[in-house]
């Protein structure tokens, strides 16, 4: 394990970033781009290094998934960003009020850098969820300071080994450390502070940016419900649902958590992700495609949710096309679990899973089914399977979700030019598209009056008068 960085060090790194930053300014577009095509040439020079660093962190992990959904989507997010940056940057005009824009006052937003955008990593997309805010702190002009996560250790390692290869101190720097490394990290004065994790830890982390009134993205997580409606192909569902739900292990926060289904397909249902995850890894323990829980402590967590929700009345349906033994295996993969009959007494329910267990819901009319998510904490994502329009905008005007993918699940996050981000329990603020470069920008609006003396024009001055009964009888209305 890491030793924990001292605060003092912390501390330091911050202030000559910001010294750094504000000698710079204003620095020129071309030095965010060269900035930016740093970090691609990190990953394209160092991308397979980190997959097997991320292997090494997790037991195992898929090499080829590493590349698919760490080093991809953070070099795909780089590249559109480097190619926004002129458009995102261009100064807007606002409208000025009657009739002061009639005499030349003029308005517009520039969006500016904050300064130093302070990052906190986890360890389920390491890399990738490292990179992709950095990618867009860096759009925006800033410094930053990034903490990954303690429990990918390798993988944190090579960071704090290759940024400096890549970068000055004052441009990134790297903190390593375990729990009071990260919470001397979020107390620090940071421009902006990035987490993503748990809903529990952000809470804590919000705490702790309060302090020096920093503003905060919180990037949580929660319970994604799926719907499959009566129109939905189930085959096609329940094959994209497993993917999801068996991609990483489900360690994702936007991992299907649990499905609504019609009660008389239910069964169906069932049978064809069953089907769906034994068609794509027959066998689990010796299969490079199929990743392992990251610990022992993460695995015994989800052994325990089946375990209570079996000892409260649920049904276990244990995916295992192989037959294997995992009870006798040294190793932390598992298979998935689907759970019938749950309730909302069970931890399984009440948790975010974050892992291969899936519990199913039964509903008799889309209202239950929309009436049980809205009782629940609003979730990071919705998915919803059907080719029926109506019932499709009735979930999703009914519903509040950070975002929603449509007969498909996850795919949200992988569109670019779309925000990503939660609400309320599962998140504030967002990034990707223009919305995370705004996030990491200050909006600063400018006035430019002109050389006529506006104030004594429109009355706004004593001694009021006239003029100031003419402004007053036009503008109240």
């Amino acid at each position: 394990m890491f030793k924990e960085t001292d605060r003092a060090e912390m501390q330091a790194a911050l202030d000559a970033q910001r010294r750094a930053f504000t000698a710079a300014r204003p620095e020129p577009l071309s030095t965010r781009h060269e900035r930016l095509e740093r970090c691609a040439r990190m990953l394209l020079d160092h991308g397979e290094h980190f997959a097997r660093a991320m292997s090494a962190d997790f037991g195992h992990r898929s090499h080829e998934q590493s590349m698919l959904t760490d080093v991809m989507p953070a070099l795909s997010l780089i590249r559109y960003s480097q190619k926004r940056i002129k458009a995102w940057s261009k100064p807007e005009k606002r409208h000025v009020n009657f009739p002061l824009n009639l005499l030349g006052a003029k308005a517009q937003v520039r969006y500016e850098p904050k300064g130093v955008i302070g990052i906190v990593a986890p360890w389920n997309f390491p890399v990738g969820l490292t990179m992709a805010p950095l990618a867009q702190a860096f759009a925006a002009g800033n410094r930053a300071m990034l903490k990954p996560s303690e429990f990918t250790e390798r993988t944190s390692e090579l960071m704090a080994e290759l940024f400096p290869k890549f970068f000055a101190p004052d441009e990134v720097a790297v903190i390593l450390g375990g729990p009071q490394t990260g919470q001397d990290f979020c107390g620090l004065a940071f421009d902006h502070l990035l987490f993503t994790g748990a809903t529990s830890i952000g809470k804590h982390v919000l705490h702790a940016a309060a302090e020096n009134l920093v503003p905060v993205t919180l990037e949580l997580g929660g319970k994604s419900p799926t719907i499959l409606g009566r129109s939905a192909d189930v085959a096609r569902a329940a094959e994209r649902i497993a993917l999801g739900k068996m991609m990483n292990a489900g360690q994702i926060c936007l991992a299907p958590d649990y499905m609504l289904v019609p009660e008389d397909m239910e069964q169906a249902a069932i049978g064809a992700v069953q089907g769906s995850v034994a068609q794509m890894y027959p066998t689990l323990l010796a299969n490079d495609d199929y990743t392992s829980v990251i610990n022992r402590r993460h695995r015994d967590r989800l052994t325990g949710l089946v375990e209570d929700a079996v000892a409260k009345g649920a049904e276990a349906i244990v995916v295992n096309p192989g037959n294997e033994n995992f009870d006798g295996s040294n190793g932390n993969k598992l298979p998935l679990t689907i759970l019938r009959n749950v309730s909302d007494d069970m931890k399984v329910m009440q948790d975010e899973i974050f892992g291969p267990v899936l519990p199913v819901r039964t509903y008799r009319a889309i209202d239950e089914a929309i009436d049980y998510i809205n009782a629940h904490g609003r979730p990071l994502g919705l998915y919803y399977f059907g080719q029926d329009a109506g019932e499709r905008e009735r979930v999703l005007t009914r519903t509040i979700s950070g975002g929603v993918t449509v007969n498909d699940v996850i795919f949200h996050v992988s569109a670019d030019d779309l925000p990503f981000g939660g609400i309320g329990p599962s998140g504030m603020g967002s990034y990707h598209g223009i919305e995370g470069f705004r996030e990491f920008s200050h909006a600063r609006a400018v006035y430019s009056q002109p050389k006529i003396d506006l104030a004594k024009i429109a009355g706004l001055k004593p001694p009021y008068g006239a003029a100031t009964a003419r402004t007053l009888k036009m503008q109240i209305k």
